[in-house]
């Protein structure tokens, strides 16, 4: 049967941005927002605290974990990659948002957005397909696109990863909405991976898959959905006590008593909708602790950053 080789998850957007290029970075998302609001949001106070050597010290401790991730899957040689990501209006717009949906295309092309980096990669559309059925004969009703305009995969969350990576591998893309009202409720996520995995250990081929999270950790951007949100934070706020909580029952195999004790309502009042993609590779890990988490939050960034490494036996 398939093996599932290691599980990985980071954030994306500033991750991947030099710390000297945050306050550049910050302007434009502020830009962003009142260009949607008609009005500035209020500067966070927190950023006053912070200097950019003191980012560049604490930044070291992501961008190591995003190397280890790379020596990593490098070290692996897997056969296949399986990235769960969001979608942000960039595949998807409003006369079609799936909840979660795969790409079952030959090929693809990830547009890195911030870099206009492409890169082409082979799709895996056998696997995919075969998770299409498997999962929608499970109960989870996939949506599913076999191509996009000029085969072109513009999600950030997929392309930054894509770029990072760059997979010499065949690839799956699996979309699961966060930004989006309504959007799958943290048991949902929990269960779909617990799916993913039983469909992957299924396989009748010994192929080495590497899953990987990307998204998280708790933000509050201009793409917000604030029209849903009621409580005291705005753009530029990190909930760092949830983020603590979270990355302390993953640290300790806590995952399950984790997601069980969260609503949708939980993750859109603390900035942490893109948790779900996390938690979705939890349900696949069965709730493992992972061998190493960073965690970071960095106000001149507008986000809490984090990245994480799940070996697997």
């Amino acid at each position: 049967m398939a093996k599932i080789a290691a599980g990985m998850a980071s954030s994306h957007a500033y991750t991947f941005i030099d710390p000297h290029r945050w306050e550049e970075r910050r302007e434009v998302t502020r830009e962003r927002y009142r260009k949607r609001y008609g009005e500035y949001p209020p500067v966070q106070p927190q950023i006053e605290g912070e200097t950019l050597a003191g980012n560049l010290a604490r930044y070291e401790d992501i961008r190591g974990g995003l190397e280890r991730l790379k020596r990593s899957f490098d070290a692996l040689r897997p056969d296949t990659l399986v990235l769960i990501a969001d979608d942000q209006d960039e595949n998807y717009r409003d006369d079609n948002l799936p909840q979660i949906a795969i790409y079952t295309g030959e090929r693809a092309v990830a547009v890195d957005s911030e870099t206009a980096r492409t890169i082409e990669i082979q799709s895996d559309a056998a696997l995919a397909t075969h998770i299409l059925n498997e999962a929608v004969e499970a109960g989870f009703d996939l949506a599913s696109s076999k191509s996009f305009p000029e085969d072109r995969v513009r999600s950030h969350a997929h392309a930054q990863i894509i770029n990072f990576l760059e997979p010499q591998v065949p690839v799956v893309l699996i979309f699961l909405n966060a930004i989006h009202v309504p959007a799958p409720s943290p048991s949902r996520c929990y269960q779909f991976g617990r799916c993913l995995r039983g469909i992957l250990d299924a396989l009748p081929d010994d192929r080495r898959v590497v899953l990987y999270a990307s998204g998280g950790m708790s933000h509050f951007t201009a793409g917000y959905p604030w029209a849903h949100y009621q409580g005291p934070f705005s753009l530029g706020s990190i909930s760092e006590e949830f983020d603590r909580q979270a990355v302390a029952a993953m640290r300790e195999g806590r995952a399950a008593e984790l997601v069980a004790s969260l609503s949708s309502r939980d993750l859109l009042a603390n900035g942490a909708i893109e948790f779900r993609q996390w938690i979705t590779l939890l349900g696949a890990l069965d709730g493992a602790a992972p061998e190493w988490v960073a965690y970071q939050p960095f106000y001149r960034a507008v986000m809490a950053m984090g990245v994480a490494y799940w070996p697997q036996n």
